[in-house]
């Protein structure tokens, strides 16, 4: 059964809207888009390369194919393994919006999300992964249908722009599995899903 993983840029506050480039999404005035930019170090490329190596398939929202699907098909170098992933393995792409998905190897879920989802997961495989994608992650949020994250954190804050962990996003703990600096400064955690917080009381 493979594992739904969330990979995910963010700052440190919690944003994770148009890391990429000044055009990327502009959604509610956003003027901060390519924020990622300046951390970019052989630290950071290393961890995002390997965060593709177990990918068997990725689970896409509608914005998030859009942006892809006009970028990577340009690249058909096989020697560069991100773009030989996206271009050739299957992409679920969610959306109510779309009526078809013309990239290489892309299915569209349009109904019954939820359950299209669970199916995904009783396939034979490493792990389905999501990269942006927001409005994906409540849906898989609300319904625990997440494995693991890597989220890669940069040392810059926003103060808006959508986040990964809104309001009214449910409780939940971590169990870190590895945790890497880079020399800019910027942060990889990876975490898999700990079940519900636990509280206790700091003092004497």
């Amino acid at each position: 059964m493979p594992k739904i993983i969330v990979n995910e840029f963010l700052t440190l506050d919690g944003v994770m809207q148009a890391p990429g480039g000044p055009d990327e999404d502009k959604e509610s005035g956003f003027k901060h888009g390519g924020w990622q930019f300046p951390y970019d170090d052989k630290v950071m490329e290393e961890k995002i390369g390997e965060g593709f190596d177990d990918a068997d398939g990725f689970l896409l929202g509608r914005k998030t194919y859009d942006i892809f699907s006009s970028y990577w098909p340009k690249f058909d170098d096989p020697n560069n393994p991100i773009a030989t992933k996206l271009n050739s393995l299957p992409k679920y792409v969610m959306s109510r919006n779309l009526k078809k998905v013309d990239w290489n190897n892309s299915t569209l879920i349009s109904d019954n999300v939820v359950e299209e989802l669970r199916k995904l997961r009783e396939k034979p495989g490493r792990s389905i992964q999501t990269w942006g994608s927001n409005d994906v992650l409540q849906t898989l949020f609300k319904n625990d249908l997440i494995d693991e994250y890597r989220l890669y954190i940069f040392p810059l804050v926003l103060g808006t722009g959508k986040r990964l962990f809104g309001d009214g996003t449910i409780p939940k703990a971590f169990k870190p599995i590895e945790c890497v600096t880079s020399p800019t400064g910027a942060t990889y955690h990876r975490l898999a899903s700990g079940g519900k917080p636990t509280y206790g009381k700091m003092g004497p």
